[in-house]
């Protein structure tokens, strides 16, 4: 649960970033706001939390 929260902050931030930079409207925001929304009541968003986790845990094994 922490990642998943972490993740969506980073990606919150990255957001209001491309939005304020100008590289991303308001509207392609809303549409990929929602694209994500409706993934992940879809059949995929089991599949797509196993593979983050996997990369999570991947990560987290990896001694820097």
């Amino acid at each position: 649960m922490v990642i998943s929260l972490s993740a969506v902050v980073v990606l919150l931030i990255i957001m209001i970033v491309l939005i304020k930079s100008g590289s991303l409207k308001a509207g392609p925001a809303l549409v990929a706001i929602l694209f994500g929304f409706f993934l992940a009541s879809s059949g995929m968003a089991p599949t797509i939390q196993r593979l983050l986790d996997s990369l999570a845990d991947t990560l987290n094994q990896l001694s820097f």
